[in-house]
């Protein structure tokens, strides 16, 4: 159990840690084993189905790594695609002043949930179109319009034209062939159509 801790310790704040990446330790039922009984100790955090991180220790205590980082190294562990949701870049870009109750984000994975102490995290499946850009501020264009939808498309990107710089329209609408029908036609309207 202590080889596992050491391990799991020596990796950046909220890297997760599957039975899977232990195997050079011991018998994948001997390693699900361990970490379960780390996890009731206090000594892992449960963050989902096999998942396990290790918490964050301050002066003032032990406490959950934050999302952030969690996301962030599922995202280079697993290869996959992982953004902030549509009403989170809404939000980002000044279109909502509603802050999200619910820490919601896209994944090119399966969906599930994750959980850091009492903050429960949605990663939910997306469509590709909804991930392109990932991680730049045309991504954030892209999500918000999806925030916006059919209905309200034209009038969110009046106003997100007044907001962003004019390079990152022009980025989204030169890859107007990877969005849906409804998005793509309120694109191809804008002054920004290539």
């Amino acid at each position: 159990m202590e080889s596992i801790l050491q391990r799991v310790t020596a990796l950046p704040e909220g890297a997760p840690v599957s039975a899977k990446m232990l195997l050079h330790l011991g018998t994948r039922p001997a390693i699900d084993q361990s970490l379960s009984r780390l996890a009731r100790r206090g000594r892992l955090l449960r963050a989902g189905r096999g998942v396990y991180v290790s918490p964050v220790v301050t002066r003032f205590g032990s406490s959950a790594p934050l999302a952030e980082r969690l996301i962030e190294e599922l995202s280079a562990q697993r290869g996959e695609t992982i953004v902030p949701s549509p009403a989170t870049s809404a939000n980002a870009l000044g279109l909502t002043t509603q802050v999200p109750v619910r820490t919601i984000y896209l994944t090119s994975g399966k969906t599930r949930k994750l959980t850091l102490g009492k903050q429960v995290i949605e990663l939910q499946h997306a469509p590709s179109w909804q991930l392109t850009f990932a991680k730049e501020p045309a991504g954030e264009i892209v999500r918000a319009l999806a925030w916006a939808g059919p209905e309200r498309v034209d009038e969110v990107l009046k106003e997100i034209e007044s907001k962003v710089p004019k390079g990152d329209l022009k980025k989204v609408n030169q890859h107007i062939s990877l969005f849906p029908g409804w998005l793509a036609t309120a694109l191809s309207r804008s002054a920004f159509y290539v």
